[in-house]
Parts: structure tokens; sequence; C-alpha cells
């Protein structure tokens, strides 16, 4: 539209110096020296015109000439950022399907020439550290360092990852303080420290990690929890190992509020006393926890915890009874408790009905050790019997029996070994 208008308004104009012309040609006389020109005006007016436009043609040509060279050392590295952008998008495709040796060629071949250098050369140190050229990864990290040195929160983030996955776990650690120190509220260090430690084994100091983690919002709620737990989980276990007894105590006692009603922490803690010989800490906190959550791990616990009064257990695990009658777990606790106060009759009661209600190896072997016991040789046989043909598949069962002693009672205590043996295998 604006052409259309121009052209209109060019034409007009045309017109108009057209019809003054007609009517009045004018004329012009130039006299130099002994030298005379003259004609009309329209002539000159046109003549100027001409010149002006030869004049403006030679001076474009000028500039033009003179700035070729320029041009083309422009179109010369437009090329080569072209190719360098084709080489990194072509390296990130090999590296993606698993081809890090051309990734790696196609990543470094236009690298200097690259708008980001960086890209490149952290994308090679990936490729390096996938073929195991440890060196030439760290290589690569240090020219990406030298390429943009205000990124080195990127390069050191990546030389912390490749690292991880190496298993060098010192030297990841010390990239990753490094660049903490650099960016201390980056959730991605702090996730990559968390990994560090999980890796490590370095439960307290993931502890101390934990609130920062939590306030960063690195990880979800529930992933928090999970964690929280298996992170005391595991320091109850170190606890456990030392010789001092007063540090697993300690350790429980100092648990957050929050993690004392954890069913995994209770188990593994009471589980743990049990089998330090100090189970009279773990009997009170087992009674307490069974009177609002059944666990089937600690009522197994309860009855194997030694010293202070059996009976006194019997008579609170009897009291269990009525809420949970068809409880195979807690039958099963109730014969070994009756074990320890030898009440033989009472405990081969309990023993009857679990295996009556769920039958299982190990209730057959307790059966049989008490059988034979009260020297019922052959009911203990039949018990051993019964119990090797729940732990082993028909075939196996078959080639169990024939190492069975042909007469009862010329050795029973073989027979409970070879359904012990059964069971761990």
């Amino acid at each position: 539209m604006k052409s259309l208008i121009a052209g209109f308004v060019a034409l007009l104009l045309a017109a108009t110096l057209t019809l003054w012309v007609k009517e009045d040609n004018g004329y012009v006389l130039i006299g130099y020296g002994h030298w005379t020109i003259e004609g009309s005006l329209a002539l000159f007016v046109l003549a100027g015109a001409l010149l002006f436009v030869l004049f403006y043609l030679l001076l474009r040509s000028l500039s033009r000439l003179w700035a070729f060279p320029g041009q083309v050392h422009d179109w010369r590295g437009q090329r080569r950022t072209r190719k360098a952008q084709q080489a990194l998008t072509q390296g990130l495709v090999e590296l993606s399907e698993g081809r890090w040796e051309p990734a790696e060629k196609h990543l470094l071949r236009y690298a200097s020439q690259s708008e980001t250098p960086l890209l490149n050369y952290l994308a090679a140190a990936r490729a390096a550290q996938l073929q195991g050229a440890h060196e030439r990864r760290d290589h690569y990290l240090n020219l990406a360092h030298e390429s943009m040195p205000a990124a080195d929160v990127a390069v050191g983030l990546t030389q912390a990852e490749l690292q991880l996955a190496h298993q060098q776990y010192e030297q990841a650690l010390a990239t990753l303080m490094h660049v903490r120190t650099l960016a201390p509220k980056h959730a991605y260090v702090l996730k990559l420290l968390k990994k560090l430690y999980e890796d490590l084994g370095e439960w307290d100091k993931l502890e101390g990690l934990l609130p920062e983690l939590r306030r960063r919002k690195v990880i979800s709620q529930d992933e928090q929890l999970e964690l929280e737990s298996r992170v005391y989980l595991e320091r109850l276990r170190k606890a456990a190992g030392e010789s001092d007894q007063l540090v697993l105590l300690r350790l429980w006692n100092q648990l957050p509020r929050s993690l004392r009603g954890n069913q995994a922490l209770v188990e593994a803690y009471c589980e743990l006393q049990i089998e330090r010989g100090t189970g009279e800490q773990a009997e009170r906190i087992i009674i307490d926890y069974l009177r609002h959550t059944w666990s089937d791990r600690l009522v197994t616990l309860f009855a194997a915890i030694e010293g202070g009064d059996p009976a006194q257990r019997l008579a609170l695990a009897e009291s269990w009874l009525p809420a949970h009658a068809d409880d195979p777990v807690l039958l099963l606790t109730l014969a070994r408790l009756c074990l320890h106060c030898k009440l033989w009759g009472k405990a081969r009661s309990y023993l009857e009905a679990r295996i009556g209600l769920a039958p299982s190896p190990e209730a057959y072997r307790e059966l049989g050790a008490l059988l034979e016991q009260m020297d019922e040789s052959e009911a203990a046989m039949d018990c051993y019997r019964s119990g090797l043909a729940l732990s082993a598949g028909p075939a196996t069962l078959q080639d169990t029996v024939k190492q069975l002693p042909a007469s009862a009672e010329t050795n029973t205590k073989q027979s409970s070994e070879l359904l012990l043996g059964v069971e761990s295998s």
C-alpha cells in the first residue's frame, strides 16, 4: 500500500514538472574563461540528477569494496559457528545413543569455535568418563573451566557427578564442598551430597544434612520421612556394635519424638538390644508398642528376651490371646515362653495349636525338640519328617529322608539338624 502511494505521488510530481517545463523551458548559461555552456533549465536539472546518481553509485561501490574483506571474514566466522553448532548437536545425539567415541570427537572438533564451548567440553568429559578415560575427562573439565571461569558451579557439579559415578568418593566430596562454598543454597549440590553420604554410609553427616534438605525442599515429605528412618536405623545398627552398652540406649533416647513410633525403628532397636543380651531395655518398649499397634516381629522378639521373670512375660502374653486367638505368631511365642518356664505340657499344647492353625517347619522343629526331651522319640521323628515335608520340594525331600536314621531311638538329634539345614537353604 505504501509503495502504491509513493508511486502515485512520484507520478503526480513528474506530470506537474512536465507541464511546468512545457510552459517555460527556462535558460541556463555557464561561462568559464573562453568556454561557455548554454541550454535549457530542464536539461541541466536532468544532467545534475544523473550525475548525482552516478556519484552515489560510485560511493556505494567503493564502500562495498572497502567492506568486502570484513564481510568475507564474517561469512567464514558464521560458517565456522554453523559447523560448530552442527558438530555439537551431532555429538550430543551420539552421546545419547551410547556412541561415546564418535561423540567425543564431534564435541571436540569445533569446540574452540563454538559459541558455547562450555557445553562441548562438559559433554566431552561425560563421553570420556563412559569410556573409562578419566585423565581425558579431567582435562576436558579443566578446558571447560578455562572457557568460562564464571561457570565454576556448572563445571564443579558435572565433575562431582562423574566422580560419584566412578566411585571416587574422596574427590567427589572435595569437589562438592568447594561448590557448596560457591553456591551454599544450590539444591542439586545438597542432593549430590545426600547421595555421597548414603554411598559412604556416613549416617551422622547425613543426619546433619537433613535440616538443610528439608529447608531447601530438595526431597518430598515422604522421602524425608523415609530418609530419616533409614538414617536412624543405620545409626542404631552402628551403635549396637559399640562396646559401651549405653551408646545404643542413649541414641534411642535422642530419637525425635516423631520417630519413636516408627515400627521399623522400634523393631530394629528391640532386636538389637536382645541380640546384645540386654533385652530388658526392649521389654517395656515392646509392651507399650503392642498396646496400640500389633507387630508379629515384636511378638516374636518378646519370647527371645533373656533374664527377668519369664513367668510374668508369659502371663502378659496370655492376656493378648483373647484379642488374637488365631494368631499363629502369638501361639508360637506362648509356646516358647512356656519352654522358658519349663511348662512342657502347656508348651506342647500351644505348639500343636500353632501347627493346627498354620503348619510351619519352625513349629514342627520346636515341637520335635520338645517331644524328644519328653522321651517321645517316635513322635519327635514324625514332627521332623512333617517339617521336612514343608521345607523341601518333593525331589529334595526324597533325598533328605534317605539321610534320616532308620530308628528314631538311635539319633533324633540328627533329624533336627537336617531340618535346620533344609530351613536355612
